[in-house]
Parts: C-alpha cells; structure tokens; sequence
C-alpha cells in the first residue's frame, strides 16, 4: 500500500514531466543560470559543511564532555524546525546583529550569493555531522589504541587512521549533504531572497514558475530534483548495504 501510494505520487510528477521534453531545458537561459547557480553555490556550501562537520562529528563519536546533550540538541534544531525559522534567524544574525561588521569587512550575506551559501552550509552542517559520527562510531577504536602506541599524534591519527577506515560512511555523508543543499529553499529565501537570475537556485526556480503559472518548467526541473534525489539516494543505500556485509 505505502509503495502504490508514493508510487503513484512520485510517478504521476515523472510522467507529466515527461510529456514535455527535457531536452529543451537547457536552451532556457533561466534554467542554465539556475543550474549553474545551484551547482557553484552548493558545492561551496559542501565543501564548507564537510570541513566544519569532521572535526564536530569526530569529538562527538570518540569524547564525552560537559554540555555534550546541549551541543546534540542544538545540532537538531535545524533538522527539526522548519526551514523558514532557521532563516528567520540567520537574517537576524546577519542583518540587525552584525549586518554592519560583516558589510565593513566586505562580507555582505543579505539578499546576496554568499547569503544563498550560507543558508546551504547552516541547513547540511548537522546532516553531515550525524552521518560523519555515525562512519566514525563504525570504525573499531582498538586501531586507534594501537595508533597511539605507535606514537601518533592526536591529528595523525584523526588524518591518517581514523578518516581513511570512516571513508565509506565520509563518502556516503557528504553526498547526503550535497543533496541537502540542493533541495534547500526555505532557509535560503529567507536569508539571500528569491531573486530571478540572481540568487535563484533550482528549488527557487521552482518556485518562481509556479508562482506565475509556468507549470512546464517547474515541474521539468522538479522531476529533474527527483532524478538526482533517487540517484544519490540508491548509492547511499548501496554504500550501507556493502558496509553491513562486509
């Protein structure tokens, strides 16, 4: 019953988006804008998560501390709430508060490119941080123990041994996180706006179709979300399966 009924959903969005050829996407200059948008911001936005999240994920899989409970919370409030709250906040953080340091310092956020990956990196930080401390949790500490006999230091160990036996669920985490940035929107209108050719990713793009009644394109680039969705989605599930039986 769940699989004829999200079948029938999700089936249903392939097969109206395929009436229209997809093809024909890439001679829309709009579309070519917000794609090339959307892959330039997100992979900064990645990038940026998977470098912030190791070292947070890896502390959390090997230590306890003090405030530990309050730092898990914290990390799942973006996961929880709504994208729109976490926007909210990130506009106020970078307006109001300390919109005039940033702007002196050249670093403007506000309805701007950086906005748009800022928003990105805030809403795929905890998704990386959860599975990178899954992937780190996974791995024996036995080796770790023997490292340290050998005299490695805290950060060869982290680079040397404990990164290179967690790469698979790295690998798994930060694909995840890039497709979190890439379906990301709430958070984004918020913070850098939905501008058209400006700051208009492929979600915003979306958006901005159906809000005029451009039902083609919206749901060409939605079925074309999806496609990558599943794609990302059936290497995760290989990735872990492998890992299971192995």
């Amino acid at each position: 019953m769940t699989f004829l009924c999200f079948g029938l959903i999700f089936g249903g969005l392939v097969a109206y988006g395929f009436q229209n050829p997809l093809t024909g996407l890439w001679e829309n200059p709009e579309f070519r804008f917000a794609l090339g948008f959307t892959l330039k911001t997100t992979v900064l936005a990645t990038g940026a998560a998977v470098l912030s999240a190791l070292p947070c994920a890896y502390q959390l899989a090997r230590t306890d501390f003090r405030g530990k409970i309050i730092l898990e919370t914290l990390l799942d409030l973006p996961i929880i709430l709504p994208p729109l709250v976490s926007g909210v906040a990130l506009l106020i953080l970078c307006g109001p508060l300390l919109g005039a340091t940033l702007t002196r310092f050249g670093f403007e956020v506000v309805f701007s490119e950086r906005g748009v990956v800022v928003a990105q990196w805030f809403m795929a930080f905890p998704f990386a941080v959860k599975t990178f401390r899954q992937a780190f949790e996974s791995v024996d500490r036995r080796y770790e123990s023997i490292a340290r006999t050998l005299g490695y230091t805290p950060a060869r160990l982290f680079f040397r041994v404990a990164i290179p036996m967690a790469g698979r669920g790295l690998a798994n985490g930060t694909a995840l996180a890039w497709a979190r940035t890439v379906g990301e929107f709430g958070a984004t209108a918020m913070l850098a706006g939905v501008t058209r050719l400006k700051t208009e990713t492929l979600a915003a793009a979306i958006f901005l179709n159906m809000s005029v009644g451009e039902l083609r394109l919206a749901v060409a680039i939605a079925v074309i979300l999806f496609l990558a969705a599943m794609v990302i989605l059936a290497g995760f599930r290989w990735g872990t399966g492998r890992e299971r039986y192995e």
